[in-house]
């Protein structure tokens, strides 16, 4: 007897169909999974199987954080990586261009600099308004070694906004910040 009362032939036809049906689905749905498996690589990688916030990454250049601040709210996401990185005892890596708010990452207890680096110094406030902050400038250099700060006020590097840069091997040699390995 024939199922459902069709012909014998019927049964491998319906199962062409199904196998195709098959295929295409999976077609269909793999680009979607590929997708779904990319954001959760990254999404691992980004904030470690470990627990660490997202910042665990460790260096300027990672972070994208070596152009400084240009709002208050940036300005505190700054402190709060030195925060975080101060908390864990990771080492932080200042490595590229790092300008502004970004030369206070200098304030991590387990910071290195790697002699490629460019630190640049200026005043703090808002460049957009012209408007130089004593307390935003004193922040930022209250982050510095005692040498570095001095030398940074007496050559008044922190007056202006005009950039003033130090080299990476300088920051290393002169004012004893350790080097990456």
């Amino acid at each position: 007897m024939h199922r459902a009362g069709l012909p014998s032939n019927l049964p491998a036809f319906n199962e062409i169909i199904f196998d195709r049906f098959i295929r295409e689905s999976a077609m269909k749905r793999w680009p979607r999974l590929a997708r779904t498996l990319g954001t959760l690589g990254f999404l691992c990688m980004f904030y470690g199987l470990t627990g660490h916030q997202a910042y665990a990454d460790g260096s300027v250049s990672s972070l994208h954080m070596g152009y400084g601040a240009a709002t208050p709210a940036e300005f505190d996401r700054f402190l709060a990586v030195i925060q975080q990185y101060n908390a864990s005892g990771e080492r932080f890596r200042i490595d590229s261009h790092c300008q502004s708010a970004c030369t206070m990452f200098l304030s991590i207890r387990n910071v290195c600099v790697t002699p490629g680096a460019t630190l640049l110094f200026h005043a703090g406030g808002s460049m957009k308004k012209g408007i130089v902050s004593a307390s935003r400038t004193q922040q930022m250099a209250s982050t510095y070694k005692a040498a570095l700060r001095q030398y940074v006020t007496d050559n008044h590097f922190m007056d202006t906004f005009a950039f003033h840069s130090i080299s990476g091997s300088e920051i290393i040699k002169r004012f004893g910040y350790p080097a990456c390995r």
